[in-house]
Order: structure tokens, then sequence, then C-alpha cells
């Protein structure tokens, strides 16, 4: 078995998809989704098949609007990974032969029953090693995901991250784990946002005060902080808590010509139709107090790019009347 410090190193260096830029959450999600399982006491090794469903449900929420199509991709590479350490595939020879460029289809993943899973004495040691399965997936989730989602993607697992993430490793007496060295953020950027945006949310102008305290305001990087986006007020947007998790989560964007907000055709307002959040659809953000703070067109194409969940609303033209600071 191996130990604590022996595994946490191991996820450390996966491979990310991120590459300039791109947000690429299928090696994450599926690894979560693989901890899940542990936690949940099913079997080491498991067929495609058997969790292909869950893993595209879990891109098509919390990844770009392509990323299910693709969601065989991390179930074969993520075995190149440290040389296999993290990853083994089970299934006939003349598939695992085959050059790690060389991916199976989806197809053929589900008539060849390739399984997949931890190798065993990682399995071993997440079963066994009390707050190592919680301080991995708390590591992914910190290095891969914004936090307004951490929430939602442990509840869709059904993963239980309580319990202590303070680890005794027996080869090493006295080991805790604490998160690794990320990208160090500007504790400005927030103060400086709000304050741009006249402390209220750029959407829907909730500006609600205890005392001289904003409350349930927020700063949201539209490119995402983990993934480059940079600590100033071109990419950042006072949103109010519900709209921070709506536009992490994909519902609406902003566009870069008149700064519209869009929402996307996959959002749907029930019973209240445009009395809810539909109403804001094809209006403008409330303007900051400067031209020099609105958002920058390549922080608002990340964002179409990689998070919105297109395709998007049409906006009538008579819907973008911008409104003004005051």
């Amino acid at each position: 078995m191996k130990t604590a410090i022996e595994v946490l190193e191991l996820f450390e260096n996966i491979r990310r998809a991120q590459r300039a830029g791109i947000y690429a959450p299928h090696k994450p999600l599926l690894i979560l989704l693989s901890l899940a399982r542990v936690q949940h006491a099913e079997a080491r090794m498991a067929e495609f098949s058997a969790i292909d469903a869950a893993l595209k449900q879990l891109l098509a929420e919390f990844g770009p609007s392509s990323a299910a199509k693709s969601r065989h991709y991390p179930f074969w590479h993520l075995a190149t990974d440290g040389q296999g350490a993290i990853w083994s595939l089970s299934g006939p020879r003349e598939i695992l032969k085959r050059p790690a460029g060389s991916t199976p289809s989806l197809g053929e993943l589900r008539k060849h029953h390739i399984k997949a899973g931890f190798p065993l004495e990682i399995d071993t040691a997440l079963r066994h090693i009390p707050g190592l399965l919680q301080a991995v997936a708390s590591r992914i989730l910190d290095t891969y995901f914004p936090v307004t989602l951490h929430a939602d993607i442990v509840a869709m697992l059904g993963l239980d991250l309580d319990g202590a993430v303070e680890l005794r490793d027996g080869a090493t007496a006295g080991f805790e784990y604490t998160s690794a060295a990320r990208r160090k953020r500007d504790p400005g950027f927030r103060d400086r946002v709000l304050r741009a945006y006249e402390y209220r949310c750029c959407v829907c102008g909730f500006d609600l005060r205890i005392g001289h305290v904003p409350a349930g305001l927020e700063a949201a990087h539209i490119q995402w902080h983990h993934v480059g986006g940079p600590d100033i007020e071109p990419n950042g947007l006072s949103l109010c808590a519900l709209h921070h998790k709506l536009f992490d989560l994909g519902v609406f964007t902003v566009e870069p010509a008149e700064h519209r907000i869009v929402f996307s055709q996959h959002a749907i307002s029930g019973g209240r139709g445009m009395e809810g959040d539909l109403q804001f659809h094809g209006r403008a953000i409330y303007s900051p107090q400067h031209v020099g703070l609105l958002p920058a067109p390549e922080y608002l194409a990340w964002n179409t790019k990689n998070v919105f969940k297109t395709p998007a609303r049409l906006v009538a033209p008579a819907n973008a009347t911008p409104r003004a600071t005051h």
C-alpha cells in the first residue's frame, strides 16, 4: 500500500489538460467520480459503460458545451500519467497495446468491455488511510474548479468531504496535508471590482449592505483565476452570490460589443417566465465607473468558449438599451 505522501504527490503531478487558458475538466471530473466510487465501496475497476452516463452528465454540467463528446479521452489517457501509476486499464490485449495517441472510440470501449480504475496500491490507500480520499478530492476541486461549483460537484457525486484532512503517515511522522502552492491571488481584486461597479450586482442591481459592509456581493473572474485569468478589473464583474454562481455554471455570459447579458437556451425559468432571472436577458450590464473598467473582449471570449452553455438565446435589438451607472 502506498503512503499518504506518495498518493498525494501522484495526484499533484497529473498532466493538466489546461493549455494556454483552455479549460478541460475531463481528468479532474473522472478522478472525482472514481473517488466517489471508492468512498461508496464499489469495485476498484469499472467498465466504461458503467460510468459513461455519470461522466457524461458531469461534463455536461461543469464543462464546456462540447466536453461530453470527448468523455472517453480521460478514461483512456489518464493511464499515461505517471507512467500508469495513477490509472489502470484492463481489456483485450489488442486494444491495450495501441499507441497512447490511438484513442478507442466510445463504441470500442463499450464493445470490448474496457475497464479502468486506480491501481491496487492507490485504491487500498484511499480506502484505509483516514482523511486521504477527502484530501485528494479537496485538492482536485481547489486546483481545477472555482469555489462556486464545489458544492454542486460534490452533491452530484454524493461525495462526503467531512472529516479530518490531517494525515499521519507511518513513514513520515507528523506529515500534515496542505494544499500545494498555487498561483497567488491579489487580495485587493474583490474591493477594486466592487468599487468599480459601485458596490452592486451589475446584472440585477442588488446592493444590500449591513452597516457599511456589502452583503452577498462578490467579485467574479470572467476568465477563471486557476486557468490564467488575471486579478484586474477588466477580468472582473461585480455579482450577487446568485448571479456569480449562475455565471460560473454557464447560464449566462456578457457579449463584448454592447455588454449585453445573454442567457443560454438551456436556462429554463419554469412558470415564472420572463419575470424571473430571464428578465435580464438582452439588457446591458450596469456600467462601471469608467470605460477602462469594462469587461475586456478577450476575457469575455474565453468565458463564452469555455464556460457558457451554448447555444445562446437570441437577443432582440430593442432589448439592448444600456443601463447607466446612475
